[in-house]
């Protein structure tokens, strides 16, 4: 029996809890129906039990929580290596105590790690970053430094991050911001230390590689966070997502298929934000058809649905109905919504009561044409 809210916040708000186990692993056909919490959201005891209350009573099972993003981390490391790129924009308070309340709920707690668009780590460390021809500090459209994929050194910091949120508690890791920063022509050259004959798509999937095998050691997946474009590029991006190279480094694959960021002619739909299934649908069976040429089966797909407005129409539980519809239809059964601030209930009408397969067979009758190869970003 799950606990109530009121047991929840005791044990939430108390403190001296031993460490939680690590959370085993979930097998390759479990359905994982998740939503988005940012930062300010995990450190907010009232917004947390808010959200816990919308799993106990709906299909969600999981938390994708921010652990490192952009501001640096979100809990308190006693490795001094991780530690020392903490940040200043604070903490969740009593994290292990968290992580044990959404295991009591039955909510697995994913740990999201914005790996390579690091500006606090980027300033902490300026050995590690993409560098300009004549030496010194790129920077992106709005001067942001960015760290080198190349780097070995940061693979081991970014792995050592994972490794302590499955420690605490995170029962599975999963890397945002797996790519380059996008080569404007507008931009200096970027210059890699460390690339040596490697190319970009083979950085990306050799740290992926590792990841995956140091943290397989601890019962937990690597799953990554890509364009939803990668599923439809024949090729690497220039930020350096190929779906054949990362597919098979990771767990699972989730990619961005927001129907607002596809441009007008994907899929020979003149307004894909107006078209939520369709879009959806035709990139997750790309997905689909391209796992199964290269022997990947199960649950090894997992996008992220639009649950929120950029442009029109206005998004609302109708919209995101179906693309939850389309993802069933591409053969998948899990998927996570995303909210930049996390706030859910406008779509709450979307969200099933019970969590069953809704997935169909694959292969579909027919596989719809590839879109337009102009990158997006979250």
């Amino acid at each position: 029996m799950k606990l109530s809210l009121i047991a929840a916040a005791l044990v939430f708000a108390s403190q001296g809890f031993a460490q939680a186990p690590a959370v085993k692993s979930q097998s390759d056909t479990a359905i994982i129906r998740g939503l988005y919490v940012n930062r300010f959201a995990a450190q907010s005891v009232k917004r947390m039990h808010q959200l816990i209350a919308i799993a106990d009573a709906t299909e969600i099972n999981a938390f994708v929580i921010d652990v490192k993003d952009e501001f640096g981390l979100n809990f308190a490391s006693a490795d001094p290596m991780v530690a020392k790129n903490a940040g200043k924009a604070g903490e969740i308070p009593n994290v292990r105590a968290l992580l044990d309340t959404l295991k009591a709920h039955k909510i697995l707690a994913i740990a999201r790690i914005v790996t390579f668009k690091d500006s606090v780590t980027a300033r902490l460390n300026p050995q590690w970053n993409i560098r300009k021809a004549d030496g010194s500090t790129w920077r992106d459209k709005k001067g942001l430094a960015w760290v080198n994929p190349f780097n070995k050194d940061l693979w081991e910091y970014d792995i050592r991050v994972a490794e302590e949120a499955v420690k605490l508690g995170f029962g599975e890791v999963q890397f945002d911001y797996i790519r380059f920063p996008e080569p404007y022509k507008s931009l200096p050259p970027q210059v890699f230390p460390d690339q040596g004959a490697r190319t970009k798509e083979q950085a990306l999937a050799d740290f992926l590689t590792l990841a995956r095998a140091r943290l397989a050691k601890l019962g937990v997946r690597t799953t990554a966070d890509i364009f939803g474009l990668v599923t439809t590029v024949p090729g690497a991006l220039e930020v350096g997502q190929q779906w054949e190279h990362l597919a098979p480094a990771t767990d699972v694959l989730l990619p961005m298929v927001y129907p607002s960021h596809y441009p007008g002619g994907s899929f020979n739909i003149a307004h894909p934000n107006a078209e939520p299934y369709a879009i959806v649908r035709a990139a997750i069976l790309r997905a689909h058809e391209r796992n199964a040429k290269i022997g990947l089966t199960g649950e090894r797909v997992r996008p992220w649905l639009q649950a929120f407005t950029l442009g029109k129409p206005r998004y609302g539980p109708e919209e995101v109905r179906e693309e939850k519809r389309a993802v069933y239809d591409a053969g998948f059964d899990g998927w996570v919504l995303w909210h930049p601030g996390s706030k859910y209930e406008p779509f709450l009408a979307a969200l099933d009561k019970a969590r069953v397969s809704h997935k169909k067979p694959f292969p579909p009758p027919a596989i719809a044409p590839a879109p337009a190869t102009k990158a997006v970003r979250r």
